[in-house]
């Protein structure tokens, strides 16, 4: 497949066990329907993105102990959290082409799967695993560093060097002393997939609203924009001398 072999070149990695790779790329939607009597562990990527999450952590906190030798722990903290996120993984498996070689069920290819940050950021954290099982951590390291030194850059502080969250509560607690609330709208999809909807309000009044495959993820999405929109609105739209309403 000409998709894989793009892929690998991207990666600038080439898998010595094939199988490895195709089970990376293979979505729970996809395994439910073409190998139901498959073994759970060889079925889809759901362990392997497992595996790539806690492998990406390592890779990604020894980059920043090299990187900022006389940062605090709570500081590399909040860099790593902003660097490894939804949205950069997302950004990451694009750049790779991994929306053309992710295969998916009928349902949720019909449905824009390729498109779906929750699948594609994912889906990469699984292929970071199977580079890992396939040649150990000296040929993952390499890989995951080369694909996140944009965001490396000894010049910028990485994505402000906080997550969404923090960055929001800081600059609303330095003007107003009120503290951003966050509040679940609702989750959708199948429990392999759900998409959960989160409202961030100030002072009890809703500013953003926006969607992840976690209730975390959720929760950064709808801080950035809240961020982003903040910039734009007037402060005469926020009635931020209100009381805060209680959490739902």
């Amino acid at each position: 497949m000409k998709e894989l072999e793009a892929l690998q070149a991207a990666l600038k990695y080439t898998f010595s066990d094939r199988g490895i790779l195709l089970q990376a790329l293979t979505h729970t939607s996809y395994g439910h329907e073409h190998f139901p009597k498959r073994p759970l562990a060889l079925r889809d990527n759901e362990r392997l993105e497992f595996l790539g999450d806690a492998i990406l952590d390592a890779i990604v906190s020894d980059i920043l102990l090299e990187c900022y030798p006389d940062y605090h722990e709570g500081r590399l903290s909040k860099i790593r959290a902003a660097v490894v996120n939804e949205k950069t993984l997302t950004e990451v498996a694009l750049r790779l082409g991994l929306d053309q070689a992710v295969r998916l069920g009928k349902g949720e290819a019909s449905s824009g799967g390729t498109s779906k940050p929750s699948i594609l950021s994912s889906t990469f954290e699984a292929i970071v695993a199977g580079i890992y099982l396939d040649g150990g951590f000296n040929a993952v390291f390499p890989v995951v560093r080369s694909l996140f030194q944009p965001f490396f850059k000894a010049d910028a502080e990485i994505l402000h060097t906080a997550d969404p969250k923090t960055r929001l509560q800081e600059t609303i607690q330095a003007a107003k002393k009120v503290t951003p609330s966050y509040h679940l709208l609702g989750a959708e999809g199948p429990d392999h997939a759900k998409t959960f909807t989160v409202e961030v309000r100030i002072a009890g009044e809703p500013i953003a609203a926006a969607s992840g495959s976690s209730k975390k993820d959720a929760e950064q999405n709808a801080a950035r924009r809240a961020l982003d929109d903040l910039e734009a609105i007037p402060p005469v739209r926020l009635n931020l001398n209100a009381p805060e309403a209680e959490h739902v």
